[in-house]
């Protein structure tokens, strides 16, 4: 009889690898934290017997400093997606309904559900786009409307200005989730000034996370900020102990090692062109998409039976559509093996 496995080994045996180049459906970060990250979290060990704030005060704080508000328009989520649950909770009630695209971001019809919302969609675009004006149009009588920019699934965004005349068309009493997940993968000319957006309207929610561009997908740390009056609203819904103390030091630390950092997306917005260019030199159309990851329409191949069939783990879609996470440059190897062998 064999003897028993411990229980930490099984543990340790249950985690992912840190770079498994078949894994592109989730849009992680292929590298582990960077080192001065990796030291602040293990100093941290140290205080596991202790209890975080009762409020994230601390790191409400630091954000709002780098962010360039004040702390007060902070609110802190267990990942985006608790902002946005912790938003939902404060604004909405069971009936009221919930505008979104699609396809959108898996978790929002989630959410809506676990609200008892009730969802109304509309479709993108042929080039993956909101629909602005229709969105507007569903919005008239929602008490929540979702864009995100860029968007997933497509990657694609719109420009300041369309936000910002869509935002003008939208009901003051409706909330806006500016969804920004991605936002640190846009260069200097494609962002939007967020602190002067909430400022001017002041139903908007400005929604980003650690767990993209950071690579702390583990840790489940999200932000939002909006105006003053909005945030106290929001701020009641949050969790007491909810925020570990490892998220305010690997926030910390990641700021404190922002060269790095950039150096890192730098690299995967490269490997991103690099893929996108290589499948169009094939034929395979991929939509504008400026974060990290590719989307691929529905165009007849099919691609579900393409990337299972080579092991690989990606997105895919009702229509057909595929979203692929950009990784190593092994994971793009993979991908276009895959991809030449389909079209053959």
């Amino acid at each position: 009889m064999a003897a028993p496995r411990g229980a930490l080994v099984e543990a340790v045996d249950a985690l992912p690898p840190a770079v498994n180049p078949l894994a592109l459906s989730l849009n992680e970060f292929p590298y582990p934290p960077l080192p001065a990250v990796k030291a602040a979290l293990s100093a941290a060990v140290d205080a596991a017997n202790r209890y975080p704030e009762f409020l994230p005060e601390r790191l409400r704080s630091l954000i709002a400093g780098r962010v360039g508000v004040d702390e007060r328009q902070v609110i802190i989520g267990v990942g985006a997606t608790g902002v946005i649950m912790q938003v939902l909770h404060a604004v909405t009630s069971p009936g009221d309904t919930m505008v979104m695209s699609a396809p959108t971001f898996d978790g929002y019809p989630i959410f809506a559900q676990m609200a008892r919302l009730r969802s109304v969609t509309v479709d993108l675009d042929v080039y993956g786009h909101h629909n602005l004006h229709a969105m507007a149009d569903a919005a008239r009588d929602a008490r929540v409307v979702v864009v995100c920019r860029p968007h997933n699934p497509t990657g694609t965004i719109e420009p300041a200005e369309d936000i910002e005349r869509f935002l003008e068309s939208i009901p003051e009493d409706t909330v806006v989730l500016l969804d920004e997940a991605y936002a640190e993968f846009l260069g200097p000319a494609n962002r939007i000034d967020g602190p002067r957006l909430v400022e001017r309207f002041r139903n908007v929610v400005v929604v980003r996370t650690f767990s993209k561009a950071y690579g702390l997908a583990g840790l489940r740390i999200g932000y939002g900020f909006c105006a003053p009056q909005l945030a106290r609203q929001l701020w009641t819904m949050q969790l007491p102990f909810g925020i570990g103390l490892p998220a305010l030091v690997a926030v910390a630390a990641s700021y404190d090692a922002e060269g790095q950092l950039r150096q890192r997306i730098r690299m995967i917005s490269a490997e991103r062109r690099f893929l996108q260019m290589r499948l169009r030199s094939m034929g395979v159309y991929s939509t504008d998409g400026q974060a990290n990851f590719v989307y691929l329409p529905a165009t007849g191949v099919p691609w579900h039976d393409v990337f299972d069939d080579a092991g690989l783990k990606v997105r895919h879609y009702a229509d057909g559509g595929v979203r692929v996470t950009v990784g190593t440059r092994e994971s793009t190897r993979e991908v276009l093996r895959a991809t030449r062998l389909a079209l053959r």
